[in-house]
C-alpha cells in the first residue's frame, strides 16, 4: 500500500490464510455437521505509515486542549484519515473546564438502520443506500486534564484502523484538507455583496487561482457555507438589520434612520446617510421615486429617492423598504423623508398605478395604434412651451375630434391635468430637470444589478452598500475629470472664458427670455448670451450661476467622514489590503526565476509555520459558527429577538404566482406521445412520484 502497512489484529496475515483454507478443507469432507464449519474471521487492521516524531505519545503534555487536537489531525493528514471530535466530560460543581475529550477517527461510529420498503409509494426510502461511511473503527486518542492545571495530556491513543487509508494522491479530498480558510470565507461573503452566488464565487476563485485542480474546498462546500450563514442568521434577521441601522445611526454623523412595525413583525424602514442629505440639500429641487421588487427574500418594496447632481447624473438621497403598498405605508414613507431632510422638494415625480396600462388598452381599443392620434396627444402633452389656457383648447379638439367624450379615463386625467401637464408648473424652478420617472427606473435597474430575489435584509444592506460605493466613485471621477479638464473655446469671447472659469464679481443684471431655459434648467439659454454679448457684458451675472452647477458644489461645503461600508475595522483592513498588495508584488518580481520563487514559498512557509505554532493566533480557529458569521458579516447576532421578519407579501408589480408554460410543456400537453408510467400508481399518466395523486390523497388521508 502507498500510504499505509496492514497488519492483523491479534496473529500475522499468514494464520488468516490458513485460517481460509481450512475451510476450504472441511467443504471438501462434506462435514455434517455445520456448526463445526464456522470460524471467526478476524478483520485485518491498518497502521498509519507516519514518521515516529508526529505519531502521538501516551503521557504527552500540551499547554492546551486546542494545541493537544491540532496535533492530531496533523497527525491524521499525515496518516490519511479524517478525525472527528466525540464526547466530552467536565468537571462539574460550576467549573466548566473539559476533564477529558474524545477525539476519534471519522468512520468510528457505526451505521445506524434506516427503515427501508422498496414497494413503498410514500416519503419512504425505497432503496438503501450504497455510500457507507462508517465502519466501526477504533482508532482514537483521549486527552485528559491535568488536574489543578489547564494542561492536557494523552490518556490513550488507539493506533490501529479497521478500513484501508486515504493514498497520499487522494489526500487533497480530506475533510480537513477542504476546510476553508477565514480568506476564501470572507471571499464569498464579499462576493455576495455583487451579486455573485456560491456557484460564481467558486467559478470566479478557480479561476484566479489558475484552474479547478488548485482549489480545496469543493463547490458543495461553498454552497454549505452560503447555506449556514443563512441558516444563523434568517428568523433573525429583522432584528439584525434594525440593531445594524441603529447602531449606524448612533455612531455615524448625521445619519438618519427610522423603522415601523406592525406589533412585532418589521414592516416599513427609511435611511439617509450624511452624504445623501447633502446631495438633497444641494439637488433636492426636483426628485423621483419609484417603487422596484425582487429584492429581497420576503417582498419587501424598495423604494429609492432619486435627484440629478451636476454632473447631470442620478444620485440617491434616501431610500426605504415597505411590506406592501398602501397609502398607509407612503405616508409614513414620506413622512420619515421629510424629517430626516428638514425641507419639501420643489417638485416630485412618480408613477401612477400599475394598472394604468390595462386600463387604457380597455378604454381605447385600437385608438392606442392609431399613430396620428399618439403623434398630436404626445405632442400635446410634452410641450414645454405651451400656456395652459392653449393646452384646454387642443385638449378638447383631440378629444372631440376622435369621440372620446365618454372615455373615463381622459376625462379623469383631465381633471388633474395640473398635476401631470408642464405648462401648469412651467414658472417652478428647476421644472425641465426630470419630466418622466425614468431616472428612477433607470436607479432600480441599477440597484437590480447588485441585489436578487433571494436576499435576506441584512445581505441586501451589503448589496445597497455596494451599489452606492459603485455610485459614488464613479462622481467622485467625475468631479476629478472635470477639475482636470482643459476646455477648447469656440469663440474667442471673454464671457467664454468666464464661463469656463466661473468667477462670481459682478453687479445684479437681469435677464428673461420667453423659452425660460434658466428657470427651468437653472442654465442660460443661447439666447441670453447674445445680448449679453451684445451689451459687452463680459462676465457672467452672479444670480445666474447656480449653486447646483458648480464643479465644487459639494467639495466646497461638506468635509465627510468615512462612507457608511461595515467592512470592521478600517485599519485593519487597510493593512490587509497593503498585504495582499506587497505580496502580489513580490510575485511579479520573482515570477520569471523558479529557484528565487521556492526560495520566497520556502520563507513563506517557515512564517506560517511559526504563526501556526503561536497559540495566541489560534482564536480565529476557536471561534463557533455564529462567532465566525458574526465577524465575517460585521455584526452582533442577538439572543432575544424581539422585531420579527414580515410574511412574503405579493403587491403590485411583484409579478403573477402562476407559472408561465413554455411552448415545450404546451406542445407535450397537446401530443399523443404516451406518458411514462408513474412509479407510484403504476400507471401511464402525466405524474410522477412526487406530484401522483393517489399518493397525495393517501398522505392526506394519513394526516
Amino acid at each position: 500500500m502507498n500510504s499505509s502497512s496492514y497488519e492483523e489484529g491479534s496473529s500475522s496475515a499468514s494464520n488468516q490464510y490458513t485460517v481460509n483454507s481450512s475451510i476450504n478443507e472441511d467443504e471438501n469432507s462434506s462435514s455434517t455437521n455445520e456448526s463445526d464449519s464456522l470460524y471467526m474471521i478476524q478483520e485485518l487492521s491498518y497502521k498509519p505509515d507516519v514518521p515516529q516524531e508526529f505519531v502521538p505519545v501516551k503521557d504527552s503534555i500540551f499547554n492546551s486542549l486546542f494545541e493537544g487536537i491540532k496535533m492530531y489531525t496533523n497527525y491524521a493528514i499525515m496518516a490519511g484519515f479524517d478525525t472527528r471530535l466525540s464526547t466530552q466530560s467536565r468537571f462539574g460543581n460550576g467549573n466548566d473546564l473539559i476533564r477529558k475529550k474524545y477525539v476519534i477517527c471519522n468512520r468510528g461510529s457505526k451505521d445506524k438502520k434506516k427503515y427501508c420498503d422498496t414497494l413503498a409509494t410514500g416519503p419512504v426510502r425505497r432503496r438503501e443506500n450504497s455510500t457507507k461511511i462508517a465502519t466501526g473503527c477504533t482508532a482514537k486518542i483521549i486527552f485528559e486534564c491535568v488536574y489543578g492545571t489547564t494542561y492536557y495530556k494523552v490518556l490513550e491513543f488507539h493506533e490501529l484502523h479497521n478500513h484501508p487509508l486515504v493514498s497520499v494522491d487522494d489526500r487533497c479530498h480530506l475533510k480537513k484538507a477542504k476546510e476553508m480558510s477565514y480568506s476564501e470565507k470572507e471571499f464569498i461573503v464579499r462576493a455576495s455583496t455583487a451579486k455573485m452566488g456560491a456557484t460564481t464565487a467558486y467559478k470566479l476563485r478557480a479561476t484566479l487561482r489558475g484552474g479547478y485542480q488548485y482549489m480545496k474546498p469543493k463547490i458543495a462546500d461553498y454552497k454549505n457555507f452560503r447555506r449556514g450563514i443563512n441558516r444563523i442568521l434568517w428568523y433573525k434577521d429583522a432584528q439584525i438589520i434594525v440593531n445594524k441601522m441603529n447602531d449606524r445611526r448612533d455612531h455615524y454623523p448625521n445619519y438618519s434612520f427610522e423603522f415601523a412595525r406592525d406589533g412585532n413583525v418589521l414592516s416599513a424602514m427609511f435611511w439617509a446617510d450624511e452624504r445623501e442629505k447633502a446631495y438633497y440639500n444641494e439637488f433636492g429641487d426636483v426628485i423621483s421615486f419609484d417603487a422596484t421588487f425582487r429584492t429581497n427574500k420576503y417582498q419587501m418594496i424598495f423604494v429609492p429617492f432619486t435627484a440629478i447632481d451636476h454632473h447631470k447624473k442620478s444620485v440617491t438621497v434616501g431610500a426605504g423598504l415597505l411590506s406592501n403598498e398602501t397609502i398607509e405605508s407612503y405616508c409614513w414613507l414620506l413622512k420619515a423623508f421629510l424629517k430626516a431632510h428638514g425641507k419639501q422638494p420643489t417638485i416630485v415625480l412618480t408613477d401612477q398605478d400599475p394598472a394604468i396600462k390595462q386600463a387604457i388598452q380597455l378604454v381605447s381599443g385600437d385608438l392606442i395604434k392609431n399613430t396620428d392620434f399618439r403623434k398630436r396627444f404626445n405632442k400635446l402633452v410634452w410641450d414645454m412651451y405651451i400656456k395652459p389656457d392653449e393646452f384646454e383648447n387642443k385638449w378638447e379638439l383631440i378629444i372631440n375630434e376622435f369621440n372620446l367624450e365618454d372615455k373615463r379615463w381622459f376625462n379623469d386625467m383631465f381633471e388633474f391635468r395640473n398635476l401631470w401637464i408642464p405648462a401648469y408648473f412651467n414658472d417652478i424652478r428647476m421644472c425641465g430637470l426630470m419630466k418622466t420617472t425614468s431616472r428612477s427606473e433607470s436607479m432600480n435597474s441599477f440597484f437590480n444589478t447588485y441585489s436578487q430575489t433571494g436576499n435576506l435584509l441584512l445581505n441586501f444592506m451589503m448589496n445597497y452598500d455596494t451599489a452606492i460605493q459603485k455610485q459614488r466613485n464613479t462622481q467622485q471621477e467625475l468631479d476629478r475629470a472635470t477639475k482636470e479638464a482643459s476646455y477648447i473655446f469656440r469663440t474667442p469671447r471673454e464671457i467664454e472664458r468666464h464661463a469656463s472659469k466661473v468667477q462670481i464679481k459682478l453687479p445684479e443684471e437681469d435677464i428673461r427670455c420667453t423659452c425660460e431655459n434658466f428657470n427651468r434648467i437653472g442654465i442660460l439659454c443661447r439666447h441670453a448670451f447674445c445680448i449679453l454679448m451684445k451689451f459687452g457684458i463680459k462676465q457672467i451675472p452672479e444670480q445666474y450661476i447656480v449653486s447646483r452647477w458648480r464643479k465644487d458644489v459639494i467639495s466646497r461645503h461638506y468635509h465627510f467622514g468615512r462612507h457608511v461600508s461595515d467592512s470592521g475595522d478600517a485599519e485593519t483592513a487597510k493593512l490587509v489590503n497593503e498585504a495582499y498588495y506587497n505580496f502580489e508584488s513580490c510575485l511579479d518580481i520573482l515570477r520569471a526565476d523558479k529557484e528565487k520563487l521556492a526560495s520566497f514559498i520556502q520563507k513563506i512557509e517557515i512564517m506560517h509555520k511559526e504563526l501556526e505554532n503561536d497559540t495566541s493566533y489560534g482564536i480565529m480557529n476557536k471561534k463557533t459558527d455564529v462567532d465566525m458569521v458574526s465577524k465575517l458579516m460585521n455584526i452582533s447576532v442577538p439572543k432575544n429577538i424581539e422585531i420579527l421578519v414580515p410574511q412574503i407579501q405579493r403587491n403590485k408589480g411583484s409579478g403573477k404566482k402562476k407559472r408561465l408554460i413554455s411552448a415545450t410543456e404546451k406542445a407535450c400537453e397537446n401530443s399523443n406521445k404516451q406518458s411514462r408510467i408513474c412509479s407510484g400508481c403504476g400507471e401511464r399518466a402525466p405524474h410522477n412520484l412526487r406530484t401522483c395523486p393517489i399518493k397525495k390523497a393517501v398522505e392526506q388521508s394519513a394526516k
